[in-house]
């Protein structure tokens, strides 16, 4: 994770453009949950990153573990109850400059395990915050926000995506959060 200074300076050269469209959106042309070695994907992956004491069957399957969901607080203990967010939404990446990429850049985007673009959290919290940007909604634990803008301005950064002004704005505000 970058500090807050080379987030600030990240967003500040983040190139600002309306909202893109959704025209040839498909989830499906984000290949996801990409194989990554021993019988694991991308999903359990993260989900072995992120939480705590995990156990998992021959199959790769996290069948034991605690999480803590950054946008909630919420502690689980079934990695049923976990998805895996993109921070930058796979869709809000699309309306911001994926829509040009080829299939492997999106690959790549979708299954980033290098930048801070994939976190364990608790499927009500992802699914709250669909493909919403920040502008439009925020972790409701208001102590994650340092951490949800400097990880989502580094995706956009890394993928010289555009943000939109109240984007722009909302992650300022969410930057403002960082203890100094």
């Amino acid at each position: 994770m970058v500090t807050t200074a080379v987030a600030r300076t990240q967003l500040a050269a983040l190139k600002v453009a309306p909202v893109g469209t959704m025209a040839g959106y498909s989830r499906a042309k984000f290949t996801h949950w990409a194989e990554q070695g021993d019988k694991c994907d991308t999903r359990e992956t993260v989900l072995e990153r992120d939480g705590t004491g995990v156990g998992r069957d021959g199959e790769c399957r996290a069948v034991s573990g605690t999480w803590k969901s950054l946008y909630d607080g919420v502690v689980v203990t079934d990695a049923a109850k976990m998805d895996i967010d993109h921070i930058v939404p796979l869709a809000e990446g699309w309306r911001s400059g994926a829509s040009g990429w080829d299939a492997a850049r999106r690959k790549a985007f979708a299954n980033d395990l290098t930048r801070p673009q994939l976190l364990a959290v608790t499927a009500s919290s992802n699914r709250s915050k669909g493909d919403q940007s920040p502008d439009l909604w925020q972790p409701p634990d208001r102590s994650s926000w340092c951490q949800y803008g400097r990880a989502w301005t580094t995706v956009k950064s890394a993928y010289e995506l555009t943000v939109t002004e109240p984007e722009k704005r909302m992650l300022t505000t969410m930057l403002d959060t960082c203890a100094s």
